[in-house]
C-alpha cells in the first residue's frame, strides 16, 4: 500500500518541492491551505502536480480545523511547513508570526496523539533559532539564543515537539533548517528581492536595489535537496532533531555581487544600502554543522552558494514564484 502524507503548507517553497519529490516515491500526497477551494496553488501548478495533490483547508490556528484535516487524509506522515516564516515581516507582525508557528505546531502535535499517534512529524525549524553563532557553527547541541519574533516562535516550536516526543512517545522531529533559496521563492524574502531586481536592471529597469546590511553572512543552500533530507528524517528508526546546512557561509554582498554577475552587471552601479531596511536585531554571522545529517542520514547538500544563485537567476519565468497568494 501506498503511504499517505499530509503536508501544512504546502503551497509554499518547500511544501511544492516536498509534494514533488513524495509524489515521485508514490506517495498520496495531502496538502492544505486556508481556504483550499479558493486557492490558486501556482507554485504547484508550474511544477506540474497540481492535479496530483488532495487539498484540504485548514487553519493551523483552529484546533477543529486541524484535527478534520487529519482525520480526512489519515497520514502516515505529516509535514508541518505552515506559519509565517519571514523573519523580516516577523519584526512588524509578532502575534501572527507567534500564532502561526507556535500555537500550530501545538495543534499538530496534540491532533496526533488523540487521533493519529502512529503517524511521524516533521516540524520545520531554524537555524534562526540559534542567533549569531560568531566563528563556531552550530550543531545540534548548540543552545538557542533567538533574535527576532519568528526565531522565538520556531524555539518554542521545537521545545514543544521535544516535550511530546518525550511525554507521549510521538514520532516528532524537527529540522533546524539554515537559509534554502529557489526560485519558488516570494519576493519579500531578500534573497528573491536581489534576484528579481538584478532581472529587470539586466532587462532595462533604471531602478535602484535598497538593501539593509550587507557585511551578514549566512549558509545558503538550495531548496530541492533540503526537502529530501526532510523526507529522510521520518524514515529512520528513532525519532532525531538535525541541522541542515550546506556548512559554507557567505556575506549577503557575496549573494548580490553573484546574482548581478550571472547577468554581466557591477552591482555597485545599481545597489545601495538604505536605513529603512535595517532591523531592531540582526544576526551577523551565522555558521552551521550539518555533519550529523551527513552521518545518520546520508544526506549532504551538493549546491552552494554560486550554484543557488546562477540557477534562481537563470530560472525559466514558468519556473518560478508568482505574485498572487495561494
Amino acid at each position: 500500500m501506498h503511504k499517505s502524507a499530509l503536508i501544512c503548507g504546502v503551497s509554499g517553497q518547500d511544501g511544492s518541492y516536498l509534494a514533488q519529490l513524495l509524489l515521485g516515491k508514490g506517495y498520496r500526497v495531502w496538502g492544505t491551505s486556508r481556504q483550499a477551494h479558493a486557492a490558486a496553488f501556482l507554485n504547484l501548478r508550474g511544477l506540474g502536480i497540481d492535479e496530483q495533490v488532495g487539498f484540504l483547508s485548514m487553519a493551523p490556528e483552529d484546533f477543529s480545523s486541524v484535527c478534520l484535516a487529519m482525520e480526512e487524509s489519515s497520514p502516515d506522515e505529516v509535514y508541518y511547513l505552515a506559519g509565517q516564516s519571514s523573519v523580516g515581516l516577523s519584526f512588524e507582525q509578532p502575534g501572527e508570526t507567534m500564532q502561526s508557528n507556535l500555537m500550530g505546531t501545538l495543534h499538530i502535535l496534540e491532533s496526533m496523539r488523540r487521533l493519529r499517534k502512529e503517524a511521524r512529524l516533521y516540524h520545520a525549524g531554524s537555524g534562526e533559532c540559534f542567533g549569531d553563532t560568531g566563528d563556531r557553527p552550530a550543531d545540534e547541541h548548540t543552545p538557542f539564543q533567538p533574535r527576532s519574533p519568528y526565531a522565538v516562535a520556531k524555539a518554542s516550536a521545537q521545545l514543544l515537539v521535544r516535550h511530546y516526543r518525550e511525554a507521549y512517545k510521538l514520532f516528532a522531529c524537527t529540522g533546524m533548517i539554515f537559509n534554502h533559496e529557489s526560485p519558488l521563492r516570494p519576493v519579500r524574502f531578500v534573497s528573491q528581492k536581489i534576484v528579481s531586481a538584478a532581472r529587470r536592471i539586466a532587462a532595462g529597469s533604471s531602478e535602484t536595489l535598497s538593501l539593509g546590511r550587507m557585511d551578514i553572512s549566512r549558509d545558503w543552500g538550495w531548496a530541492p535537496e533540503y526537502v529530501d533530507a526532510m523526507w529522510r528524517m521520518l524514515q529512520l528508526d528513532k525519532p532525531q532533531d538535525f541541522v541542515i546546512a550546506t556548512g559554507r557561509t557567505h556575506r549577503l554582498e557575496d549573494f548580490v555581487a553573484q546574482a548581478f554577475a550571472t547577468l554581466d552587471l557591477d552591482w555597485r552601479a545599481h545597489v545601495v544600502q538604505a536605513d529603512e531596511f535595517m532591523r531592531p536585531a540582526e544576526l551577523v554571522m551565522s555558521r552551521a554543522d550539518p555533519s550529523r545529517a551527513r552521518n545518520i542520514l546520508g544526506w549532504e547538500a551538493e549546491v552552494s552558494l554560486p550554484g543557488v544563485v546562477e540557477r534562481m537567476v537563470l530560472a525559466p519565468r514558468s519556473q518560478c514564484h508568482h505574485s498572487v497568494t495561494d
